[in-house]
């Protein structure tokens, strides 16, 4: 899969000014935020390490939040911090909570349920407001260390039904068919996004109410004018990494500010868990670095990238002799729903999907060898050996990739067309299957 092989972060904080009678900052008056392992007091002993920023005044004000941040519990306590993470109301914000567990836990089974007040994140009305969290996943804490952990819930009625923000219980539902299971579905998925300046709300690294060269030097660029926000992007890698999600590899993208990273293989539901959890993340380090994140498919208008989701996917007969050939069928039956499949595959994408910049025309379904302005493309390699898998080019950044994977495996594995629109579909398209 493209970029995808197989299943001491630092930066320093910008800070608002306090005071008009503060003397110039100097090296000496930063302290760095610093998220590393302790590995003195081996695996089961270590934290995340932070430092916090402080403005010395003239009588040399310290900030005493230091100490107790990066405070060692495991010597004097088994109780862990579990911090409950969710979606909310607009389907792609990401809420979260903490509690204390009374000792570390391995499966989210052991974790007990939770609720939170729905009517005040758009998902329960005020009289009626309680909404129940079911643990689902877990990975390590890359802010707080030790034992503690994220959890990634999903979101239930106190009557025990799913919720309509909660898309990882149909998910589950489709991942857990036995014809889709023994495919073996796997997914890479290619997560754009873009860093604004927190106040103007404009790229990182652009002028402020002005532009930038044109793209071209931006892609996989290095040096101050040509990549901003690589500490960033380098911290959420490193955190990914701890937390133990499959991430791949990130990079520099086309329009300058916006970034991508990797994460995959993945199978089935793990895809969406893993993506979920690192978007989490990606928030919580940008909130500490003083950027904000957006997933909008196309932030700025004009002669610029959007921002995709690309989701690279293969089933088993995809991957084994003659796979072409299923790869292709795939490609006819996604054909034949491209408008089921673009009405769940982001909000604004039609901003994106223009036939330019990378991108097919939201209005028609293409497919095509190493061709990027495809709606689905193929790799050569996969061309060549005969097997392997494709890339569906049409997913938004800001997607659900509990609805997007779930529904390539749908519409591929479970969902047949009828013979006649499979006859004139393969036509058009010049597949012979």
């Amino acid at each position: 899969m493209a970029q995808i092989l197989a299943p001491s972060t630092q930066w320093q904080m910008r800070l608002t000014k306090v005071s008009t009678d503060a003397s110039p900052l100097s090296s000496k008056m930063w302290s760095s935020l610093v998220l590393k392992q302790n590995n003195k007091r081996g695996a089961m002993k270590t934290s995340a390490k932070f430092k916090v920023l402080a403005l010395k005044s003239d009588n040399s004000t310290i900030n005493r939040l230091e100490g107790l941040l990066n405070l060692d519990i495991t010597p004097f306590t088994d109780r862990i911090i579990a911090e409950y993470i969710w979606i909310g109301g607009s389907g792609i914000d990401v809420r979260s909570k903490s509690r204390t567990i009374s000792k570390p836990v391995e499966h989210p089974s052991e974790l007990p349920k939770w609720n939170y007040d729905g009517s005040s994140t758009g998902q329960a009305p005020g009289e009626d407001s309680e909404v129940i969290l079911y643990p689902q996943a877990i990975f390590k804490d890359p802010f707080r260390g030790g034992n503690n952990i994220l959890v990634i819930c999903d979101a239930y009625t106190p009557a025990g039904e799913p919720i309509p923000t909660n898309k990882r219980y149909r998910a589950a539902e489709i991942f857990s068919n036995k014809k889709v299971a023994d495919e073996i579905p796997w997914y890479g998925i290619e997560q754009e996004y873009t860093l604004l300046q927190q106040d103007v709300k404009w790229p990182l690294g652009w002028p402020v109410g002005a532009y930038p060269g044109p793209q071209g030097p931006y892609y996989c660029g290095a040096g101050a004018d040509k990549s901003f926000g690589r500490d960033i992007s380098d911290a959420h890698y490193k955190a990914c990494l701890y937390a133990g999600i499959n991430i791949s590899g990130t990079n520099g993208e086309v329009m300058p500010g916006q970034w991508e990273y990797q994460v995959g293989p993945s199978v089935g539901i793990e895809a969406g868990d893993h993506i979920w959890c690192s978007r989490y993340i990606l928030e919580r380090i940008t909130e500490q670095a003083g950027v904000v994140l957006t997933l909008d498919p196309k932030p700025i208008e004009g002669d610029w990238n959007g921002a995709g989701c690309h989701t690279n996917y293969s089933t088993k007969s995809m991957r084994e002799e003659g796979g072409f050939e299923v790869i292709k069928k795939a490609i006819l039956n996604l054909s034949l729903r491209h408008n089921e499949h673009i009405s769940a595959y982001g909000e604004g994408n039609e901003r994106r999907l223009t036939g330019k910049h990378e991108t097919a025309s939201i209005n028609q379904f293409s497919w095509g060898v190493a061709n990027r302005g495809c709606s689905i493309r193929v790799g050569r390699d996969t061309e060549k050996e005969g097997k392997g898998y494709l890339e569906d080019r049409r997913p938004a950044s800001n997607m659900d990739p509990y609805v997007v994977t779930s529904l390539l495996a749908e519409t591929t594995l479970l969902w047949e067309p009828s013979l006649e629109s499979e006859a004139l579909a393969a036509q058009k398209l010049a597949l012979n299957v």
